[in-house]
């Protein structure tokens, strides 16, 4: 009898030592005399165990963890025996982490090889493609139009019409381009995605491109995520051999084949018309809209570009049905979304579950409040360019429309915790700092402001004229608020003016500024 591992082989779980305790493993199984099959998967998420091990067992797979290098042989033995270990923590998907998620786009991640196409499809993969290709265009927008899908990557426009609007423009040739230029401060999952469950996104993509008619795809992957690069180009080798790109997709009427392209870690080339320059050869600049990268994008041609989270939701919608994703969520918000927890957190990593849970939910019970185990003073929602929430607005749902009714972004759902030794001014100066030197320099509001802004920060932190220089924050504020050019520059004042706002007394405000709140 083999006894089967599983052991992630993502960035995460290889900076702690994956990769070693495999080898270790191996070597114990020799040792020992046992037979092993060790299967590299990706992270469930659970960051603060990795690396986790995973052992096939009759009832399910049996957890370890966190697992060290020198804890190999006697994981083994206990494995063997199904004995007790001081690092076992049972059957993983009994875990409350686990158990308490929805997971739909993530559904994979963990669990399968993510270099095999066979284990893909062995777990629902490619029927989602099967279905989109007996549905044809129409069909397939419809279905997406129903799901209620919104963008993943942050801004939370309605994937149906950025769709719609690419297969309605005429053209001898259309693009399907996948931002994973995932910058933000506090989240991973689109790399947990990629390295974990890279076909999914493949499909995804190969879905749009018949729905509105391409017949070429880029992925747009950061330069410091290797792994993710490696496991994308692996993934697109083998669905190519497998007929799942190419000339004709899975034996059908479709072409559409893909390629990986690297970029230089320029945090504007999040910003699609700057990815679309870089893709081109070209410097990041943002474009100025219109025209719309719908109507005039890669290569003047008409482009669809979603995140990577955006794409990978597509194969459930189109396998499971449209009405099972929108049954999930509120409101306008519809289906689930990964939510990433980080900074001062005890429970760090990946939690999807629907929209709707709140945001005092997801760091005090999920997270378990903060590694230090001092208060929780803030959080930050979105990236570097998000909002900072105090504890006073931690009954916000988790909600796009909710989020923006409070003056705050969800983003890419990254949530980084502060406790209560933060200094939000400093806070606030770093927001301003990122935007000075991330800027592209194309627009003044970005390029002057930020750098202003750093500038009277200093003073506000110095003492100099307190309540003249935050007067000149707010009004920088909202200069680069409504005159940027892009979200880099248009989104760095929800910082800074939260940070005014929530906690007035780190900027040493006067009581003018409280009481106009």
């Amino acid at each position: 009898m083999i006894l089967r591992l599983y052991i992630p082989r993502d960035a995460a779980a290889v900076s702690v030592g994956a990769d070693e305790v495999a080898v270790a493993l191996e070597a114990a199984a020799v040792k020992n005399n046992v037979a092993v099959e060790i299967v590299r998967t990706g992270s469930r998420g659970l960051l603060w165990l990795e690396p986790m091990v995973e052992v096939s067992t009759a009832q399910g797979r049996v957890a370890f963890g966190p697992v060290e290098e020198a804890d190999a042989e006697s994981v083994l033995k206990a494995a063997v025996s199904n004995g007790a270990h001081p690092l076992r923590l049972g059957l993983a998907d009994e875990l409350p982490w686990l158990k308490r998620q929805t997971r739909l786009t993530f559904a994979r991640c963990g669990i399968i090889d993510a270099r095999s196409v066979d284990d893909y499809r062995a777990h629902d993969g490619y029927k989602g493609l099967e279905r989109a290709l007996s549905l044809g265009s129409d069909g397939i927008l419809a279905d997406v139009k129903t799901s209620g899908l919104r963008g993943r990557g942050g801004a939370g426009f309605p994937t149906a019409i950025k769709w719609g609007t690419v297969a309605q423009t005429k053209a001898d040739q259309k693009y399907i381009v996948c931002n994973a230029d995932e910058g933000d401060s506090g989240t991973f999952a689109d790399r947990m995605i990629m390295e974990g469950d890279p076909f999914v996104v493949i499909e995804g993509m190969t879905i749009a491109g018949i729905a509105v008619g391409a017949t070429r795809g880029y992925i747009y992957i950061r330069s410091e995520y290797p792994h993710a690069v490696e496991a994308m180009n692996a993934a697109i080798l083998a669905a190519r051999k497998a007929g799942y790109l190419g000339k004709s997709v899975g034996g059908s009427k479709y072409a559409f084949d893909m390629d990986v392209r690297v970029g230089a870690g320029a945090y504007v080339c999040g910003e699609e018309t700057s990815l679309l320059e870089s893709l081109e050869g070209r410097r990041g600049l943002v474009r100025a809209k219109p025209p719309l990268p719908a109507h005039h994008g890669l290569f003047g041609k008409p482009t669809v570009i979603n995140n990577v989270l955006s794409f990978a939701a597509i194969p459930f919608i189109l396998n499971n049905g449209a009405q099972a994703y929108a049954d999930f969520g509120m409101g306008r918000s519809r289906g689930t979304m990964p939510i990433q927890l980080a900074g001062n957190i005890k429970n760090g990593g990946l939690f999807e579950v629907a929209f709707g849970i709140t945001l005092g939910e997801l760091v005090d019970d999920i997270g378990g409040g903060t590694f230090t185990g001092r208060p929780v003073r803030a959080v930050q929602v979105g990236g570097p360019l998000g909002a900072y929430f105090p504890r006073a607005l931690f009954d916000t749902p988790f909600d796009y429309e909710a989020f923006t009714a409070k003056d705050g972004l969800i983003g890419h759902g990254g949530i980084v915790v502060f406790d209560d030794t933060v200094d939000m001014a400093k806070q606030a100066r770093f927001a301003m700092e990122f935007c000075a030197i991330e800027s592209c320099g194309k627009c003044t509001p970005c390029r002057i402001g930020s750098t202003r802004g750093v500038e009277t920060i200093d003073k506000i932190r110095a003492g100099e004229r307190g309540a003249a220089n935050i007067a000149v924050l707010e009004d920088l504020c909202h200069t680069m608020k409504f005159g940027s050019l892009c979200a880099l520059g248009g989104f760095t004042p929800y910082p800074v003016m939260s940070a005014l706002k929530h906690f007035p007394e780190d900027f040493g405000a006067t009581p003018r500024l409280q009481a106009a709140e």
